[in-house]
């Protein structure tokens, strides 16, 4: 198995870490029906509500654990060796909570009550920014989805796309463009709304597990405080947001899986051409070795980077380019662990008996996640060349 020994610092962060194995361990018996059936894995989630991890990221003034990033990513990287798409979809849960508690974005008394209600009744929620006309919130499109005000009401109409957890989500935090002003505002919606409605669209390659159906807004009509802000953009580019890097996080630990699957099998399997197991072979351990170094490297940066947020807060604008580039180089050495890892087991990598071709349709997911490998590159070329132009 691939140590975690090097990356855990604390105590606390053992905890987490240990209770994080024994829930993926109980993930991975059920990964492969929630991935063949495309369903919702409640039954995953009623465990992780039961060992509290609904409320890791909440403040500690409100009854949470105040998680730190470094934490997040390790709990992240572990669930996901159980399963991709249950630990993606708490991912999101977690990280916008994280989020709010950093940015304090929403009015406290609004935090409050969601975080109680959180903690109290095991309330789930996720962002539905994506359109169908739209592509990526990271791009910055402006949403179709319409506010229009009605005295102290608000009436919302639209449809978004990618709406991970839309089984099993008590409240919808969407993007709509204000009718009379043309700003974009944040609304929260709770799951009862009269007129929202949820399409199940999700039939998908990879991270089926994740039920990121459609969600549909029919003249839905909300309280003044649904309203918990505006969306602004900085003149100084994209905000960094240390909350992501639970995405590379959750494809690093699908990429471990494979490659303990890999190793697990190269020491058992002996063909009858050979009178020893294929780990003696020096393209095998090549293969194994070359696992190992991609990952060790990608998580160096993933774990320093979140190391970076957590120590040094006022530093936190000038991380844009390792956030972008932990993400891009992690999402992208999973797909190649992977790929290695299905070289090591051979013709039988694709068994649908094998967890093999499950890791292998989830961690091309990675690549399409915020942010784009494009947009990690521009970041680091804007920083080049701007670095040059300052050095004159």
């Amino acid at each position: 198995m691939v140590l975690d020994h090097q990356f855990i610092k604390t105590d606390r962060q053992r905890i987490f870490l240990e209770k994080a194995a024994e829930l993926a361990q109980q993930f991975s018996v059920r990964a492969d029906y929630y991935d063949k059936q495309a369903l919702f894995p409640f039954e995953n989630f009623n465990d992780l509500k039961r060992a509290g991890f609904l409320k890791l990221s909440i403040p500690q003034k409100y009854g949470g654990d105040d998680l730190t990033l470094y934490e997040f990513v390790l709990i992240q990287e572990k669930l996901a060796q159980g399963d991709g798409a249950t630990a993606l979809s708490l991912g999101w849960h977690l990280g916008i909570l994280m989020n709010i508690r950093e940015t304090e974005k929403w009015e406290e008394k609004t935090y409050a009550r969601i975080s109680r209600e959180i903690i109290q009744f095991d309330k789930l929620l996720n962002s539905a920014a994506s359109e169908p006309n739209g592509g990526s919130p990271a791009r910055g499109g402006k949403p179709e989805t319409t506010a229009k005000r009605n005295g102290e009401k608000w009436i919302i109409n639209g449809k978004k796309i990618f709406t991970s957890l839309a089984p099993a989500l008590d409240y919808f935090l969407i993007t709509a463009t204000i009718e009379d002003t043309g700003e974009v505002g944040e609304f929260i919606i709770p799951r009862e709304s009269p007129g929202l409605s949820i399409e199940e669209t999700w039939n998908t390659l990879g991270m089926r597990g994740t039920r990121s159906d459609d969600l549909i807004l029919v003249n839905v009509v909300l309280e003044a405080e649904a309203l918990t802000g505006l969306k602004t953009k900085s003149s100084k580019g994209p905000v960094p947001q240390g909350w992501l890097l639970h995405i590379p996080a959750c494809y690093l630990g699908i990429a471990i899986a494979a490659r303990n699957f890999a190793v697990q099998f190269a020491k058992k399997h002996q063909p009858n051409s050979l009178n020893h197991p294929i780990k003696d072979l020096p393209e095998v351990r090549r293969k194994i070795a070359k696992m190992d170094l991609s990952l060790l490297t990608a998580r160096h940066l993933l774990y320093g980077t979140a190391e970076k947020w957590d120590a040094s807060p006022n530093e936190r604008n000038k991380l844009s380019a390792e956030l972008a580039a932990a993400k891009t180089v992690a999402t992208n050495t999973a797909v190649e662990v992977v790929d290695l890892a299905m070289r090591v087991v051979g013709g039988q990598s694709m068994f649908n008996s094998l967890p093999l071709q499950r890791y292998y349709r989830d961690v091309r997911a990675g690549l399409h996640n915020p942010p784009a490998d494009e947009i990690t590159y521009s970041i680091l070329a804007d920083q080049a060349f701007q670095g040059e132009e300052q050095g004159k």
